[in-house]
C-alpha cells in the first residue's frame, strides 16, 4: 500500500500525516507514506492542501481535517 500526505508542510499537513502513521500503527498495517510537498506534484492531485491519496485514489482534500476513524476507513478499503 502506498499513503501520500500531500501539503507544503503546515500544522495541519503535519497533523495528517501523524494521524495516517498512527491509524496504520492501529490496524497493524504496513504502508509506504510519503511527504509530497511540491506545488506541481500536489497538483496533479489537489486543489487544496492539505490532501490523501492513498493507492494513487484522492480520499481527502482541504479542511477540515478528516477523523482518525475515517483514516482507518480508508486504508481498510484498501488493504483488502
Amino acid at each position: 500500500m502506498e499513503i501520500k500526505v500531500l501539503g507544503p508542510g503546515c500544522p495541519n499537513c503535519q497533523e495528517l500525516e501523524r494521524r495516517v502513521k498512527e491509524a496504520l500503527k492501529e490496524l497493524n498495517v504496513e504502508a509506504a507514506v510519503t511527504k509530497v510537498a511540491d506545488i506541481a506534484e500536489i497538483g496533479k492531485y489537489i486543489m487544496m492542501t492539505p490532501g490523501l491519496v492513498v493507492n494513487e485514489k484522492v480520499k481527502h482534500s482541504g479542511k477540515p481535517l478528516p477523523r482518525p476513524e475515517q483514516i482507518k476507513a480508508w486504508i481498510q478499503e484498501e488493504n483488502k
